[in-house]
């Protein structure tokens, strides 16, 4: 099969495109042609060295987000069969190859059936931010209607789906922006308040939208001085909730307020083998969501093919993206 792979660390001019020899299955198992996967930040990590202890051997095949047509089972498989559409975080990491191939092999417990209605590019969008947002509001936060919460950064992957799930369960949500169109992209998709962080100060919009008494929840996906920020907009013995947290921080105030600080590291199933079924189950409740319309994927204006995959990596450390950069499977 071809695949797009790095045989090294370094910039989006290091992926090659290469012939490797087709995955073979194991007990559990299920093989995958992929038609479209998608970016994420910890894809960007992975290829530049930062996170060598999860990076794949060498010549190592990235991306974690999959969608496409299960072409053969291991005997052991009950869930699935021959020609079901699927889709998972199914690897990308150290011990499992990625979906930047024409076929990909998974273990059954990370899939789910894609939703009816979604075209390939948009499933593949959606595995590692909605998965994530689930862990974060749905298990980790137990967010309930009425609940005041501030999600950071809603016009990115995670956040524009933590906004729409926080809304499902009748939470008040409160987003930051950097500009106008990201505010209205927030408001759209559901958000009560915008606060544009660069404008007002944490003090200042704590006071406008709760009475100073602070935010229930905060979910904070960019880390190091916003991280800061969220102990400082939330409400005493209220919950922070974090994605990036590879940085060192004063906790004086999280001890004073008495708050609560879940860290949400998503890929430790695939590193660890513990809790696959659940991440699978997860995707079942989240394509249910985008069946009953309740839950969307945004999607960049552009979609990339695998061999483009070098300008959708360029296109995200720019940050100049809105919603997630898709691709698909052009390697013939």
């Amino acid at each position: 099969m071809k695949a797009m792979v790095i045989n090294e660390f370094g910039s989006a001019h290091c992926f090659q495109e290469h012939s490797l020899e087709e995955p073979s299955l194991l007990p559990g198992q299920v093989k995958i042609h992929v038609k479209a996967s998608s970016v994420n930040p910890i894809d960007i990590k992975i290829r530049s060295g930062l996170v060598p202890a999860l990076t794949p051997d060498f010549p190592a095949i990235l991306h974690g987000d999959v969608a496409g047509t299960i072409v053969e089972v291991s005997p052991d498989v009950k869930r699935f069969k021959k020609g079901d559409e699927v889709f998972a975080l199914g690897g990308g990491v150290k011990g499992h190859g990625g979906a930047l191939a024409e076929y990909m092999v998974i273990d059954e417990r990370l899939a789910a059936r894609k939703p009816e209605g979604l075209s390939m590019e948009e499933a593949a969008a959606l595995p590692v931010v909605s998965l994530t947002a689930w862990e974060a509001l749905m298990e980790r936060g137990n967010i309930k209607k009425g609940d005041k919460i501030l999600i950071h950064g809603a016009a990115g992957g995670v956040g524009h789906i933590a906004v729409q799930l926080a809304k499902k369960q009748g939470a008040h949500v409160t987003t930051t922006v950097s500009d106008k169109h990201k505010a209205d992209i927030a408001l759209k998709l559901g958000a009560d308040e915008v606060v544009y962080y660069k404008e007002e100060k944490v003090k200042d919009y704590v006071e406008r939208v709760t009475g100073g008494k602070g935010f229930h929840l905060v979910f904070d996906t960019v880390g190091k001085e916003t991280l800061d920020h969220s102990f400082q907009a939330a409400a005493a013995k209220g919950t922070v909730i974090s994605t990036n947290t590879r940085s060192t921080h004063d906790l004086s105030l999280l001890h004073g307020k008495g708050l609560t600080l879940h860290v949400v590291f998503l890929l430790l199933p695939l590193i660890s083998d513990e809790g696959r079924e659940k991440m699978g189950e997860n995707l079942s409740k989240i394509a249910g969501l985008v069946e009953q319309d309740r839950v969307k994927p945004m999607l960049h204006q552009s979609v990339y093919g695998f061999s483009e995959v070098k300008e959708a990596h360029q296109l995200l450390e720019k940050g100049k993206h809105i919603g997630k950069i898709s691709l698909l499977n052009d390697l013939k």
